[in-house]
């Protein structure tokens, strides 16, 4: 166990001698990937880095436009010897999108999501009893949620 200091805080110790503070990294489960056309390779990845390294299994969506370099990076963590389950992909046609999405929410087995795109969709998401991971609109606003929450009103 280490103390770490929260950036939010002052540079003193004072009024912490004796406390401790505790991270836990625990599996949450399967966690759902949602991930868009830009930068296709980079974004699988900086999604799919944390649920393992967590100890979850992952189903990933990749964009419908770039589904070729989320399949290879599949391909080569198989070859790498990932057992089987671990990583698993949906490469699915736009029209297909949602009824994957909406297996996903209605799924028990799965307890988080992570989802980069779209205000619109990030608030339908939301609305799910899941923990989410959400990365939303063009100036990359982002929002986190460990337990199921609704999201934050929009700016007027």
């Amino acid at each position: 166990m280490r103390w770490r200091r929260s950036p939010f805080t002052s540079g003193s110790d004072e009024g912490r001698q004796g406390r401790r503070l505790i991270t836990l990294r625990e599996p949450v489960a399967v966690v759902a990937v949602i991930a868009p056309w830009n930068f296709p390779l980079a974004m699988i990845a900086r999604k799919l880095a944390p649920a393992l390294a967590a100890g979850c299994t992952v189903v990933a969506k990749p964009a419908e436009d770039t589904p070729l370099t989320a399949l290879a990076l599949f391909a080569l963590a198989e070859e790498a010897g990932f057992s089987p389950g671990v990583l698993n992909i949906v490469p699915a046609s736009r029209e297909a999108t949602s009824a994957i999405s909406r297996a996903w929410l209605d799924d028990e087995r799965v307890h988080k999501i992570s989802f980069t795109g779209s205000t619109a969709v990030g608030r339908l998401l939301a609305a799910a009893l899941k923990r989410l991971s959400l990365e939303l609109g063009g100036d990359a606003p982002f929002w986190s949620s460990r337990t199921p929450t609704s999201m934050p009103p929009s700016p007027a």
